[in-house]
């Protein structure tokens, strides 16, 4: 079992991830920084979540002397195409209309920081969509928030249970946070 021993804190805005952390028993505090997420055209798709997880980790050089700093970065990719946050219900409306009725890759790139050291890991699930009525697409961009998450939906909501026929992989990874090899690696930290 872990054992806490360093105060932690998650630098993410995600309810998701915050809520993951609490559901771990971790005890931490969120704070959080502003962090240019662009990333270099060339890279895969896992080495594109770790490189922003790995930049948001290095915005807390200071933090890290005395605390233990998880950072994480979420993204969805379809056919090779990187699916980010939609920009408008519009734009949620095209994503969740090219995932309808196939798969998709949903990755995550973890950094944890104290001090000198600096482990990243990535998950990656595939998810597999049932086809979707432009109807279920258009309530549930109304009825939920789709413009905070990658891919614009999240599995916890109502689309997951009705939408997903399946995944291969770490639900929580799909939520944001892959609770299995972040414990593991906090461990052997």
């Amino acid at each position: 079992m872990y054992k806490q021993k360093l105060p932690i804190i998650l630098a993410s805005k995600s309810p998701r991830r915050q809520e993951l952390m609490t559901l771990m028993g971790l005890d931490f505090q969120v704070v959080l920084k502003e962090v240019d997420e662009s990333y270099p055209s060339a890279l895969s798709p896992s080495e594109i979540a770790v490189y922003i997880a790995e930049k948001k980790a290095n915005a807390f050089i200071k933090d890290r002397s005395s605390n233990v700093v998880i950072t994480a970065d979420t993204i969805v990719s379809y056919n090779n195409e990187i699916l980010g946050k939609p920009n408008d219900a519009l734009h949620a409306a095209q994503i969740l209309s090219k995932l309808s009725g196939t798969n998709h890759q949903v990755y995550t790139g973890v950094s944890i920081a104290y001090r000198d050291q600096l482990k990243s890991f990535y998950d990656i699930t595939e998810v597999f969509f049932n086809v979707l009525t432009k109807e279920q697409i258009a309530y549930y961009i109304e009825n939920y928030n789709p413009l905070d998450k990658a891919g614009a939906y999240g599995i916890q909501d109502w689309i997951g249970l009705v939408a997903v026929e399946k995944i291969i992989g770490s639900y929580t990874n799909v939520m944001g946070l892959p609770t299995e090899k972040l414990y593991k690696a906090l461990s052997e930290f």
